[in-house]
């Protein structure tokens, strides 16, 4: 693999999870669970490629590891450290809400 390559490569984004947030109502962990898959299952049809969006939620659902080599993999060029922001290699933006890569600190515990 070429090593001259852009400096953009060297200094890749380290994934790490987005800061702590509150979702506008406290909400279960059911609720959290319908709305990531009604985001995963309408996202590709804003454009972007459906491999692409697998990846994302590939990296989205896993520990930040393997998030990491996900997205390496993929060749998704990561635009914000926690993931809300991503290209593809053709320049297509994917913009992740934060309630499909982490939860909100105001999660309804359900015992």
């Amino acid at each position: 693999m070429g090593c001259a390559g852009s400096k953009e490569n060297d200094a890749a984004k380290q994934i790490r999870k987005p800061k702590p947030w509150k979702h506008s109502d406290a909400i279960t962990r059911a609720q959290l669970v319908q709305m990531r898959d009604e985001f995963w299952d309408t996202a590709p049809h804003y454009g972007g490629r459906k491999e692409i969006w697998d990846a994302l939620r590939a990296a989205a659902e896993s520990d930040i590891s393997l998030s990491q080599a996900i997205v390496d993999s993929a060749g998704i060029i990561v635009q914000a450290p926690d993931l809300t922001i991503c290209y593809d290699e053709r320049g297509a933006k994917y913009e992740l809400p934060k309630y499909v890569l982490s939860e909100p600190t105001n999660l309804i515990r359900e015992n």
